[in-house]
């Protein structure tokens, strides 16, 4: 059974020639059309600490998918950041912004056919927001929570932390 059911949607048969040739420009080779495509949901940004790390492990993750045999396909989220807004109107987009980091992710796995996805997130908006996507879908899904130690000193060095659910 191949592992790239849903993708092939996109990628199978003479008529997904202007589809195949999208994914040319964005890397894929003759070899790849069979391979499950895997989204990556990155919310990296530098609005708050919590996501600033993202990009790094996103780039990780791309490259782990690659070598077990999938095509990544990274995507960005939305992120708000609590500590920021709290006390503005900002507050009024905190707590919607999760529904728009999962409408966002399920609007890519779907619109794109994907055959799974990984998100990666780091705040208390878009690890809810990508549980949503994911119980919304049908397809196979990690969430990789990323964290750090802000705290630093010279004693005590900047940790990195990650942990997959």
């Amino acid at each position: 059974m191949p592992e790239n059911l849903r993708s092939q949607a996109i990628t199978a048969g003479n008529a997904r020639s202007p589809n195949r040739a999208m994914l040319r420009a964005v890397g894929f080779g003759d070899d790849d059309f069979v391979k499950p495509i895997v989204g990556v949901a990155n919310g990296y940004s530098t609005i708050t600490p919590c996501n600033m790390g993202l990009g790094d492990l996103a780039k990780r993750a791309e490259a782990g998918i690659r070598d077990a045999g999938g095509m990544p396909q990274v995507f960005g989220t939305i992120t708000i950041s609590d500590g920021i807004s709290m006390g503005t109107e900002g507050m009024k987009y905190s707590l919607v912004s999760r529904d728009v980091i999962a409408d966002s992710i399920e609007t890519v796995c779907n619109g794109q056919s994907l055959d799974g996805v990984l998100a990666i997130g780091g705040c208390d908006k878009n690890m809810p927001g990508a549980m949503i996507a994911m119980a919304r879908m049908n397809i196979p899904a990690i969430f990789c929570l990323w964290w750090h130690d802000q705290a630093r000193t010279p004693e005590r060095q900047r940790s990195d932390r990650c942990k997959c659910l």
